[in-house]
């Protein structure tokens, strides 16, 4: 039985997050597996790098399927695209995996992007992609106070409540912010993330760059280990995964 290796990007927006919730709710993954329900007749279960949550994108999601049949990748890639019109979902690779390789279980790296368009006018073309801040945002003093967060710490404070991981405890590997144009790209980088950790970090930081907050109140937040000492949570729609790491052979 092949395992197929797909790296997939989306519009987070129609969807109730990634992973399926039942009838009635879209989701990523209901459409993938609908997809290739249709080209190849097979009722699979997809297990990917990462679940996303409702409204947050993905340019390099990746997940694997299963199938009986010995197809070609590049007929897999094309055939669930076929089945992908209508759908803001698209299969960007295709491979067959090696070994015991495994999309969740073998993944050494998840990264993210949150995209703030920070400028007076709100976005036409880009509306439901970013988060709109109108305050002009000190992005130095954004990045000097994400340094604060890299390293391994107990993240109970940018941890949702209903996180369901069973420790606190991550390594977080990269954080930087930067100016783009008219946009602030905040990048966040670790083995594993909490649920709704880097929405808890943008959000905090924000407060940075509007100076509300210091880099020691992030550091003061960041050691409380307390839900409540967290900032305001950034919303979805900024939010995007960017890439999945794995230790090729």
């Amino acid at each position: 039985m092949p395992r197929y290796r797909l790296t997939i990007e989306y519009d987070g927006g129609p969807y109730h997050g990634y992973q399926a919730q039942g009838p009635g709710l879209a989701s990523v993954q209901a459409a993938l597996e609908t997809a290739i329900f249709k080209f190849s007749g097979e009722r699979i279960r997809l297990q990917a790098a990462g679940r996303t949550d409702t409204g947050v994108h993905a340019t390099g999601q990746v997940v694997h399927a299963d199938l009986e049949k010995d197809w070609p990748a590049r007929t897999v890639l094309n055939a669930i695209n076929a089945h992908l019109v209508g759908e803001a979902v698209s299969v960007l690779e295709a491979q067959i995996a090696e070994g015991d390789w495994h999309a969740r279980f073998s993944a050494t790296e998840r990264r993210y992007l949150y995209r703030i368009l920070n400028r007076p006018a709100p976005p036409a073309l880009d509306r439901g992609l970013v988060w709109h801040v109108k305050k002009p945002l000190d992005v130095e003093a954004m990045h000097a106070a994400a340094q604060v967060l890299i390293g391994h710490h107990d993240f109970t404070t940018f941890r949702d409540l209903q996180c369901q991981a069973k420790s606190p405890m991550k390594t977080l590997d990269h954080a930087a912010v930067a100016r783009v144009g008219e946009e602030v790209h905040l990048t966040f980088a670790s083995r594993s993330f909490l649920h709704r950790q880097v929405r808890s970090m943008t959000g905090t930081l924000v407060e940075v760059g509007t100076g509300r907050w210091t880099r020691a109140d992030v550091k003061a937040a960041l050691d409380a280990r307390d839900r409540t000492a967290c900032g305001p949570v950034a919303p979805p729609q900024g939010l995007y995964l960017t890439g999945v790491g794995y230790n090729e052979i």
